[in-house]
């Protein structure tokens, strides 16, 4: 009977432990995302919708990519300059 209250108080144990660690966790976790980042460490400012930039699709394969990286060719955007030599799709 005592091996079993015994194991019994192990398996409570462990779970109580492996709970409280997972609550620690989640609690510096949180804490993490609600603090505004360091000066030192500052990360660059999100851009908001107004400064978002254009996308274009390539004519050749079809992926979207920023109007700035465009690579312009018989009246149509590529993503690449190989693209802007291979017939469009």
């Amino acid at each position: 009977m005592s091996r079993i209250i015994f194991w019994l108080a192990l398996v409570f144990l462990v779970i109580f432990a492996i709970r409280s660690k997972i609550r620690e966790a989640q609690k510096r976790q949180q804490q993490q995302f609600r603090q505004p980042p360091q000066p030192d460490g500052a990360r660059p400012a999100a851009k908001s919708v107004a400064d978002a930039e254009t996308m274009l699709q390539c004519a050749h394969c079809g992926i979207f990519y920023p109007a700035s990286e465009s690579v312009q060719a018989r009246g149509r955007d590529y993503c690449s300059a190989a693209h802007a030599t291979l017939p469009a799709a």
